[in-house]
């Protein structure tokens, strides 16, 4: 059977929440947690999750014989990554350092000690956990219903930062008084976000549902 969404099992991630999270949303789909590169490769829609140290998710990637499939997904479908499955785009993550799939010009970096300075003075905390709200880089059929600056649910200690900048569709300014990091990037059928929309509430739940219906 062909599966409408493939949730991509290479070993890493919080799987069984985003499955929970799409069959709420489209309980009249087929979706599955998978990790047969057939069945990702046939799939209509493919997400990929991502939850563990870099140097881990990439060793369990390139072991699990499904990095062909993310990349070719990554190219051809609609595709949603999630935290390390953003990160995991691009060159490579000081992390490690380690090698990612270099579809996208740009490192992954930590967040700077020395930055990690709020309004009045107060010293934030590494990794960003909690709720942000995301500044919206332009329209995208993934933003839709979702108001600009909606607050979306963050666990990291590292983000992406894209050569290109038209990449980007998605910020957060964190800590408030420095420069916005990338929380959300898109690109043809491809969309990617450092947050995480299965615990995300409503605008999560929104973000999939946007996911299932987007019409290329």
């Amino acid at each position: 059977m062909t599966l409408d969404v493939a949730i991509v099992d290479y070993g890493m991630g919080n799987l069984r929440s985003v499955y929970n999270a799409f069959r709420h949303i489209a309980p009249e789909q087929s979706v599955a947690i998978t990790s047969d590169a057939q069945a990702v490769h046939d799939a209509r829609r493919v997400v990929v999750p991502g939850q563990s140290a870099m140097p881990d998710t990439m060793a369990a990637l390139n072991a699990s014989g499904l990095r062909e499939a993310v990349v070719e997904a990554a190219r051809k479908k609609p595709f949603l990554g999630i935290c390390l499955g953003l990160q995991m785009l691009f060159d490579e993550s000081e992390e490690g350092p380690t090698p990612c799939l270099g579809l996208f010009a740009g490192d992954v970096v930590r967040f700077r000690p020395e930055r990690m300075i709020d309004a009045s003075g107060a010293r934030l905390k590494v990794p960003h956990m909690g709720w942000s709200p995301v500044r919206q880089q332009g329209p995208h059929p993934m933003w839709a219903d979702i108001p600009d600056n909606t607050r979306f649910y963050f666990a990291h200690s590292y983000y992406p930062v894209p050569r290109d900048e038209s990449l980007v569709t998605g910020s957060v300014a964190y800590p408030s008084v420095a420069e916005p990091f990338t929380c959300a990037i898109g690109r043809d059928t491809l969309f990617a976000v450092q947050f995480h929309p299965e615990k995300s509430s409503t605008a999560g739940l929104r973000l999939l549902s946007n996911f299932v219906s987007w019409k290329l």
